[in-house]
């Protein structure tokens, strides 16, 4: 007993010591920090700087376009290019009304950003857009309420020489030009780092009150459900077979079933298709006060032939170059979705959340190992390794036990045929609920031998 009292004293000493440490750094530091981390407002920011021409006061009725998107415009594929312009490139967007509409560069990579409010992008990806070698990757999507963003992957720094939307007074329809010429690494550095209208891409901090105890058995469990990908950012993509779908149904059915068992309250980072930034998912579960968060996924993966259910811990080194490979295109997709939040930490915080994890990551390796018992006992396949551990972001809050299960792998043709099957779905629901009840069970029991 003296010597778990001494232990606790050091500890506690430790906490104070850092704890003081962050707040004179906090205090010294306060107007910049306040700069940096603006947070999303309860209604969306300024418009953007206005187009050529004015937009209508009377907007036509909004078209319904793919997966139930709402737009005001719709992109229209013939009238719109990304091609070469000497050393430079040119982007002819038409699109069948005049939206608000700005446009910036981000760095690291580097991507040209154009946000819209809105416009009904489809199926742009498939459209033959692009024919500039000089752009490596485009994206289009849902970005938030109101707002649509389509994101190009630029092979170096550009800036943007000429902007304008020109809008046909007869037809009503508007094409959206920009003309990009190579600059110098600095000067585009600069243009990026400019900052974006208060709260436009970081996340909203979590209102969390007061620490919340850990869980003991004697009250609900608060389980947060994070469905992969969503909005602008489908995920793996297999023909017509998109992963933001495909674990946005799981989710789905994975609440309804822990309501139904009782003992548990349920909150879902998304639940409707989205896009949700990885630093906001955690900040969902902790202003949920979650027990547990669990992220689905379902990926595709074209190192070797991956195939089965694979759950995931955190780890600073991952079980292989596969599971690194996997957890930095997660993070890559964030980035391509026009999402910008380095520089974001501080080393003392560092410290404290250290410490946190000591405590929390066993707990994470237990709820891994109860569901990958369960998910056997289902009978349902899982990889030859079913714990892996990988640096996946959302998996990083210091006091909150997670996993990101992969359901399954779109890159494996019998994975694809039992993602999209609901008597599976079902199965694998089951699964998760047995797995998530043994562990809060047995985590319940371990707390309460601590507090003895």
């Amino acid at each position: 007993m003296s010597r778990y009292f001494l232990l606790s004293r050091s500890v506690l000493s430790r906490l104070a010591l850092l704890a003081w440490l962050l707040t004179s750094f906090l205090m010294s530091f306060w107007a910049a920090p306040l700069a940096m981390a603006q947070t999303a407002p309860t209604q969306s920011p300024a418009p953007p700087p206005a187009p050529t021409q004015p937009v209508p006061t009377q907007p036509a009725a909004p078209a319904t376009g793919a997966k139930g998107l709402t737009a005001l415009a719709r992109f229209e594929p013939r009238g719109s290019a990304i091609r070469d312009a000497g050393d430079g490139i040119a982007l002819d967007l038409a699109i069948s009304q005049p939206v608000p509409w700005r446009v910036r560069v981000l760095d690291d990579p580097a991507r040209l950003v154009l946000d819209f409010r809105e416009v009904d992008f489809g199926d742009i990806e498939n459209a033959a857009l692009s024919t500039s070698s000089h752009v490596r990757d485009l994206r289009a999507g849902p970005l938030r309420p109101g707002w649509s963003r389509l994101v190009l992957e630029l092979d170096g720094p550009y800036g943007v020489k000429t902007a304008e939307m020109r809008t046909d007074p007869e037809g009503g329809r508007a094409e959206v030009r920009l003309v990009l010429r190579p600059e110098s690494a600095a000067a585009f550095a600069g243009a990026a780092a400019v900052p974006d209208p208060p709260g436009w891409t970081l996340p909203r901090p979590a209102d969390v009150g007061y620490a919340k105890r850990r869980q003991t058995g004697d009250r609900k469990v608060m389980v947060v459900i994070d469905p992969g990908h969503g909005g602008i950012d489908p995920g793996a993509v297999h023909g017509k077979l998109h992963e933001a779908d495909i674990v946005l149904a799981v989710a789905r059915k994975l609440r309804e079933a822990l309501l139904r068992a009782g003992g548990f309250d349920v909150v879902m980072t998304r639940d409707s298709d989205v896009f949700v930034p990885l630093e906001t998912r955690v900040s969902v579960a902790r202003e949920a006060g979650a027990d547990l968060f669990l992220a689905l996924h379902a990926d595709s993966i074209a190192e070797g032939v991956a195939s089965g259910a694979t759950i995931y811990t955190l780890a600073k080194k991952a079980t292989d170059e596969a599971s690194a490979k996997l957890a930095a295109r997660h993070d890559r997709d964030d980035l391509l979705s026009g999402v910008d939040l380095s520089g974001t930490d501080d080393i003392v915080a560092g410290v404290l959340m250290d410490l946190a994890r000591d405590e929390t990551m066993p707990r994470s390796e237990a709820l891994a190992a109860a569901l990958v018992t369960a998910i056997k006992g289902e009978d349902l396949r899982m990889h030859v390794r079913p714990h892996q551990e990988a640096d996946f972001s959302v998996l990083k809050s210091p006091d909150i036990p997670s996993a990101l299960l992969e359901l399954g792998f779109l890159s494996s043709a019998t994975d694809r045929k039992q993602l999209v099957d609901p008597a599976w779905q079902d199965r694998m629901v089951a699964a998760i609920v047995a797995g998530i009840r043994a562990w809060v069970k047995t985590d319940a029991a371990q707390a309460a031998l601590l507090r003895q």
